[in-house]
């Protein structure tokens, strides 16, 4: 039998396959600080590059179903998913809107939120009103303010017909801000008012 003699290897400092405390801490904090560093960034990056990615979530039509769902002369509550969706978002994709027939050819279609702090409004058809349960709003059938804190009458959807379906301009949920960036008075012109004509 042969004895295998083994030689105990001194280990120094210098020695590459050593790693001291402050090497693997300063390596832990380097990897803790760029996790940090990327979370930070992510939602920068995604704000600076979203007017590069286009506008095609905010420029949607979106079915409400065949017309035979909305007879003429009743208003309906209707639902639809939310162009801009993710995944995640469950139940919470689909947005509800108020569809009232008036006559073959002509529909309302309003947001369901109410134009003071958007609650959503309800239909009560015995006495053809919308009431906002939050803070007292009431709206008139077609949708003007009849009473209460809110200071006009709901937020309509644009629609149109298409192949006997109900579609409506569903990008954007109908607001002040949107109508009025979206509408130039006529007295303008098409070079805007006398400030902003360029």
């Amino acid at each position: 039998m042969t004895d295998i003699v083994h030689e105990e290897q001194k280990i120094t400092k210098d020695d590459p396959r050593v790693v001291s405390r402050r090497w693997l801490l300063l390596k832990i904090g380097i990897g803790f600080n760029a996790l940090v560093g990327l979370a930070i960034a992510t939602p920068i990056v995604r704000y600076l590059v979203g007017p590069i990615r286009g506008r095609k979530f905010y420029d949607s039509w979106v079915s409400l179903g065949p017309l035979d769902q909305f007879p003429v002369g009743e208003t309906r509550l209707a639902t639809y998913d939310n162009p801009f969706s993710r995944p995640w978002d469950g139940e919470t994709d689909k947005t509800a809107c108020w569809v009232r027939h008036v006559s073959p050819a002509k529909f309302q279609v309003f947001a369901i939120n109410c134009a003071h702090l958007g609650c959503p409004v309800r239909w009560f058809p015995q006495s053809e009103l919308f009431m906002c349960p939050c803070h007292g709003g009431v709206y008139y059938a077609d949708g003007g303010r009849a009473s209460g804190p809110p200071e006009r009458g709901l937020f309509e959807y644009d629609y149109k017909i298409v192949k006997n379906e109900l579609h409506i301009f569903a990008g954007q949920t109908p607001t002040l801000a949107n109508r009025a960036s979206l509408q130039m008075p006529a007295e303008f012109g098409s070079k805007g008012c006398g400030s902003c004509a360029g």
